[in-house]
C-alpha cells in the first residue's frame, strides 16, 4: 500500500550518497545555508495550500525577520556610509514574471516589496529611494534599518582603516586608508587574488520551491556585501544571476561573491543545463566549474532542482570553505533537513 511505497522511498533517500542524483518527489523546497526557520516556514505555506510564490516570499521573509547570519534583512552588512540597504527578487516560473528591488532603504520586507512589483507594476526591477517610496505606497512601514549591531560593525571597520574595502586603482592607497579616494592618473591593473567576501559572513538566502504539479518559483533576499560602496548591487536581485525559475525545466539560486557570480548568470545557466536533461547536482557543478576557469578563488555556491523534484548543490573549494550546507524539504523527509555537499 501507500505506506510501503513511502517506506521504499525513504530507504532510497537514506541510501543516496551526497553528490549523487537525489531521490525525486514533489513538492520540494530547497534553500541556501542552514536557514532552518526559512525552510520550515516555506514548507508550512505549501502544506496549508499556499502557492509556490507564497512559499518563497514567506520563507525568504522569515530570514529577513530573523536577520539570518546578519547578512539577510535589517541591521547587518552596513555599507561604506554605515547604512544597511536590501536587495531581493522573486520569480514566477509559470509566467516568467520577475519582481525585484535593489538598494532598498528604510523598508525591512524586501522580498515582500519585490512581490508587489510583479503584482502592481509592469516593471521588473525598482531601485534606491524610489523603490522605498513605492514600498510605502504599497503599505509597507518606513523604518530605520540601522541597529546597534550594524553601527558597531561600521565603527570597527572605520577603526581598522576601512579594511577590507572594494576600491582599486585609487589614491590614497585603499589598502591602508579610508580615503576619500580619487582615480589614478595612470591606471595600474592588479590581478584579484581572491574574494573580498569573508566566507564566514554568509550572505544571500536563495530559495527554490517546486509544487506538486511541477510549478517552479524562486527568490532571494540579502543586505549585500558588507562595507560595499553605496549604490552597489550584487547578483541577488538580478534574474538569472541570484535565482531563476522556469516551470518547464526547474529552478536555481546562487549565493556568494555576487560581484563575480553575476557575470556568469549562474542560475539561468544551471536551469538551462537541467532543461537539457542534466542531473541537478551535475548542473550545479558545471556552473561552478565555468566560473572557476576565470576566478579560481571565488567564494560561491549554487542550489538546483528540476521539475521532478530531484535536487543538488555545488560550491567552489577555497580555504575555510570546503563544504556547503543547505536545507531541503520534501515528502521523502520527515521534516526540513540540513544537507551538506563537498566543494569542488
Amino acid at each position: 500500500g501507500r505506506q510501503g511505497v513511502k517506506a521504499v522511498l525513504l530507504l532510497l533517500a537514506a541510501l543516496t550518497p551526497a553528490g549523487a542524483a537525489s531521490a525525486a518527489a514533489l513538492p520540494v523546497v530547497i534553500n541556501t545555508w542552514a536557514f532552518r526557520t526559512a525552510a520550515e516556514t516555506a514548507w508550512r505555506v505549501l502544506e496549508s495550500g499556499g502557492s509556490e510564490l507564497d512559499a518563497v516570499e514567506r520563507g525568504c521573509g522569515r530570514c529577513e525577520i530573523d536577520q539570518c547570519d546578519g547578512s539577510v534583512g535589517y541591521g547587518g552588512s552596513p555599507d561604506e556610509s554605515g547604512e544597511t540597504t536590501l536587495d531581493a527578487m522573486i520569480m514566477d516560473g509559470n509566467t516568467m514574471e520577475v519582481g525585484a528591488v535593489a538598494d532598498l532603504r528604510h523598508v525591512k520586507n524586501a522580498i515582500g516589496v519585490a512581490r508587489k512589483v510583479i503584482e502592481h507594476t509592469k516593471h521588473t526591477l525598482l531601485v534606491g529611494e524610489s523603490a522605498s517610496l513605492f514600498a510605502v505606497r504599497m503599505g509597507f512601514p518606513y523604518e530605520d534599518l540601522t541597529t546597534q549591531k550594524s553601527l558597531s560593525l561600521y565603527s570597527e571597520w572605520l577603526n581598522q582603516s576601512c579594511q577590507p574595502n572594494y576600491w582599486k586603482n585609487v589614491v590614497p592607497d585603499s589598502s591602508k586608508s579610508c580615503g576619500p579616494y580619487k582615480r589614478h592618473e595612470e591606471v595600474t591593473y592588479k590581478e584579484e587574488t581572491s574574494s573580498q567576501r569573508s566566507v564566514h559572513s554568509h550572505d544571500t538566502i536563495g530559495m527554490v520551491v517546486i509544487g506538486v504539479s511541477g510549478t517552479v518559483a524562486s527568490g532571494t533576499s540579502t543586505n549585500g556585501a558588507i562595507h560595499k560602496l553605496p549604490g552597489r548591487v550584487g547578483d541577488s536581485p538580478i534574474a538569472g544571476a541570484g535565482s531563476y525559475a522556469d516551470s518547464t525545466a526547474g529552478g536555481a539560486a546562487a549565493t556568494g561573491d555576487g560581484d563575480i557570480m553575476m557575470r556568469f548568470l549562474p542560475s539561468y545557466q544551471a536551469v538551462e543545463y537541467m532543461r537539457m536533461g542534466i542531473d541537478p547536482t551535475v548542473a550545479c557543478q558545471k556552473v561552478i566549474s565555468r566560473i572557476q576557469k576565470y576566478t579560481p578563488k571565488f567564494f560561491g555556491a549554487i542550489i538546483c532542482a528540476n521539475t521532478t523534484g530531484s535536487y543538488g548543490a555545488a560550491c567552489n573549494k577555497i580555504p575555510g570553505f570546503t563544504q556547503f550546507h543547505f536545507m531541503v524539504s520534501s515528502p521523502l523527509l520527515s521534516r526540513p533537513t540540513e544537507q551538506v555537499v563537498d566543494c569542488i
